[in-house]
């Protein structure tokens, strides 16, 4: 088989004709300088990558499923396969980049150390999984063109098949993904079963493409609220299920992000507005009951609002809200309710009783190897409760925390 790559060839994966670390392939076969360039930035991404063994061959995966290409970007798109043509013309790709794809790198660098590079730390996730051991059985292009399908069909492209979780990044009006991103368990929550279980039997449904609800978690602080929402994109990210946080300075860009997550058919996202709660003459307010419900633009079918407050009605009320002389006062009161009402699911959290909170405590301390008597739990868990802001799950890890560092 021969070397010779020809990247003026590729039809439907034409970025990589500029990427540098391929430059060498439009070098003279005698330039060892240009060679050695492309050696040393497949080495500089090995150490910050974490690429492990045959380097040029681990490179070209990596970049043929982070960066979007016509394939990949039509699919997750429209959550569909490619037509006939298209998937012959990525085939055809495939096969220009076969040698590049199989090949020792020295074959094409002439550096034996690139071929089974040992990286200081290596990086290996679930992605990864699911590609090496297909790719390292195909025995032809048509072969390992199928395994990249495969792959974008599941995870997509990029940060959506990196990560689980994102932020808005309201200045480049696109999704960053959060790399150190909390992945609690359901079963770390103790009680609120019946919560939780109508929590996951809504979200599972919006993951099968079911008839499902946005959602408001409401009730007392510290009470798991949030813990329970960023559980459920550990529970289902492997179906495509997808965690975005906004934040409440970014709700006038919401009507925005709903439009971007349409790109992404192929994808499930909870838009997780963490700690809602407004003034009556706040702006957004108006502005999310429109993102539900009611505007021109519907919510896109793979968008879910889930909010957590501690307020019933999100709104904050007082007294005089009660007693104004306004004429007709019962329509204020229809406009202050009418954002709650606009979530089809609302699940109530009461504040913990005492042996829910002592049970958490209890819970808490086993996971670390630590048994107390019922005696000494009930003193110890009591006297941090009543020196702190009363019971609640926050309060029982706090104590943990506390009586772990003492030890």
């Amino acid at each position: 088989m021969s070397h010779n790559v020809n990247l003026s060839d590729l039809l439907v994966l034409d970025f990589l004709r500029s990427d540098p670390t391929l430059s060498f392939l439009d070098a003279r076969a005698d330039d060892a300088t240009a060679k050695a360039q492309c050696a040393s930035r497949l080495i500089a991404n090995a150490e910050r990558l974490g690429f492990s063994g045959n380097l040029l061959p681990r490179y070209l995966l990596y970049i043929l499923t982070r960066r979007p290409n016509l394939v990949s970007e039509m699919m997750e798109g429209t959550d569909l396969p490619p037509g006939n043509s298209l998937r012959d013309l990525f085939y055809h790709d495939v096969s220009v980049l076969w040698p590049l794809l199989t090949l020792p790198t020295s074959a094409f660098l002439g550096e034996t150390a690139l071929d089974n590079y040992e990286p200081t730390q290596s990086v290996y996730g679930k992605t990864e999984d699911f590609l090496f051991p297909g790719v390292e059985a195909a025995n032809a292009p048509a072969e390992y063109a199928e395994i990249l399908l495969a792959f974008y069909a599941k995870y997509g492209y990029g940060d959506i098949a990196d990560y689980t979780a994102f932020r808005w990044d309201a200045a480049e009006n696109t999704i960053r993904g959060i790399e150190h991103f909390e992945r609690p368990s359901m079963n770390d929550l103790i009680g609120y079963e019946r919560q939780k279980e109508q929590l996951i039997r809504n979200t599972r449904a919006f993951v099968e493409g079911k008839p499902a609800n946005h959602v408001l978690l409401v009730g007392a602080r510290g009470t798991g609220k949030s813990t329970a929402v960023k559980a459920l994109a550990g529970m289902y990210d492997d179906m495509g299920l997808r965690l975005l946080q906004v934040t409440k300075d970014q709700l006038q860009q919401l009507p925005d992000i709903m439009t971007y997550l349409r790109r992404f058919a192929g994808k499930k996202f909870i838009i997780f507005l963490d700690d809602l709660s407004f003034e009556d003459s706040d702006a957004e307010f108006k502005i999310v009951k429109s993102a539900i419900e009611g505007g021109v633009s519907s919510c896109p079918p793979n968008v879910r609002l889930y909010a957590t407050s501690n307020r019933r009605h999100l709104v904050r009320e007082t007294w005089h809200d009660r007693e104004q002389d306004e004429l007709y006062r019962d329509d204020t009161m229809h406009e202050t309710i009418s954002l709650v009402d606009r979530f089809g699911l609302i699940i109530q959290y009461h504040m913990p009783d005492q042996d829910e909170y002592l049970a958490i405590i209890d819970y808490l301390l086993k996971q670390k190897g630590i048994e107390l008597t019922k005696e000494e739990l009930h003193i110890a868990g009591l006297r941090w409760e009543l020196t702190h802001s009363g019971r609640s799950g926050r309060t029982a890890q706090q104590f943990v925390a506390h009586y772990l560092g003492e030890r």
